[in-house]
Order: C-alpha cells, then sequence, then structure tokens
C-alpha cells in the first residue's frame, strides 16, 4: 500500500506542524531555518542518474558533474546506453559511476510501475540495480515519488544535524539513526527535510541537493 504522498509545500509544512507539536527541538530547528524546501523532482532515469551522481561528494561537484551531464546530451537512458567511457569520463563520472550509469540504462526498470509499489518495494526494486543502494532509492523515494515517510538513515549530512540538534554525544550511525526516526512516522520525509536544513545553517554547508 502506498501512503501519503507530498504533493506541494502544504504539505510539507502540514508535516513539519505536525513534528513541531511532538518533538520540541523540531520546533527549534523551525524557527532558525525558515521556510523547508519541497524538493520534488520528476521520476524516471534522469531522476537516478543523478542520484547516483552525487554519491559521496559534495554538492557542488554533483551539479558540476551533472551539468556537464545535461551540455553533452548524457541524461537518459538511451544516450547513456550507448556512450563510451571516454564520454562520460568527460562529464567527471569515475570508472565506478560510469559502470553504474551503463547498469542503470541497461536495467530498464518501469518507472510508472514504482509509483504504485509500496516504500519497502520500491527499495528493494531499486537496489536490486548495480549501483543503487539504499541511500540512492531512499532519496529518490522521497524526492522524486513524493514519499512522506522515507528517511535516509546512512546520510552522514542527516546524522550529523541529529547529533547536533539533539545533543548527542556521538554522530548516530545507521542503526541508532533508525531508531531515532522511527517517532517521526508518519513523516520522516519531512523530518530528513528540518535537519538537512538545520544542517545547512548549523554548518554553513549544503547536505543534499
Amino acid at each position: 500500500m502506498v501512503g501519503r504522498i507530498i504533493e506541494g509545500d502544504a504539505c510539507v509544512a502540514e508535516g513539519a506542524d505536525w513534528l513541531a507539536l511532538r518533538e520540541p527541538r523540531f520546533a527549534y530547528a523551525l524557527t532558525q531555518v525558515g521556510p523547508l524546501p519541497l524538493r520534488r523532482k520528476t521520476d524516471g532515469f534522469a531522476a537516478l542518474l543523478d542520484a547516483i551522481v552525487g554519491q559521496q561528494v559534495s554538492t557542488q561537484s554533483a551539479a558540476a558533474i551533472w551539468a556537464r551531464l545535461e551540455a553533452a546530451g548524457l541524461t537518459e537512458a538511451a544516450q547513456v546506453a550507448t556512450a563510451t567511457e571516454d564520454a562520460l569520463r568527460a562529464c567527471g563520472l569515475s570508472r565506478q559511476k560510469i559502470r553504474y550509469a551503463h547498469a542503470l540504462a541497461a536495467a530498464r526498470i518501469d518507472y510508472p510501475r514504482l509509483r504504485q509499489l509500496p516504500d519497502a518495494e520500491v527499495i528493494t526494486t531499486l537496489t536490486a540495480v548495480p549501483g543503487i543502494g539504499t541511500w540512492t532509492a531512499e532519496i529518490y523515494a522521497m524526492f522524486s515519488l513524493g514519499r512522506a515517510d522515507v528517511f535516509a538513515h546512512g546520510d552522514l549530512a542527516l546524522q550529523e544535524a541529529a547529533r547536533r540538534l539533539f545533543d548527542l554525544s556521538e554522530r548516530p550511525k545507521e542503526k541508532p539513526m533508525r531508531a531515532l526516526a522511527k517517532d517521526w512516522a508518519p513523516w520522516r520525509s519531512v523530518a530528513a527535510r528540518i535537519l538537512w536544513a538545520y544542517y545547512r545553517v548549523s554548518t554553513a554547508r549544503e547536505g543534499i541537493r
């Protein structure tokens, strides 16, 4: 069963209000960060390729690589499938990400069907493709499918923001982050937006594009 879908800013605001009522530290964070961004993106191949580009690089580097891919006309499956390694490397992709991009282009994912699958099945389907880990699948579910109750537990910026906001002794790894985020259902995707925004204001760095 597909749960709540974040369609617009009003949905984000509803989730933020719900979280602020239940967790005073979210209420405090919201006074510091201002209106939360919607961050909705279109779904499909390009969105997943963009998420792969963003793996383990800064937001600035990811944006620069993506701009070069767009300029080269290499953001759709058919184009990437026939692109040479040299062409993709010239855009800034590493050898590993070139392999992932080609694997994604060959995967023939049924993107419209993903819209009808429960969150867990979306993650399972996507992570079957080489190069798509849990983080990438969760980011796609949150921003391209608009799932309201998905959280990227392994995201370093979210973990660091949680450490700062909740005054934790150390940055929570994935397992304790899952335990902490459990109380934020059914709006964990909005909780992630709050934490990313708090990371930005508390570190002067962007945690997500």
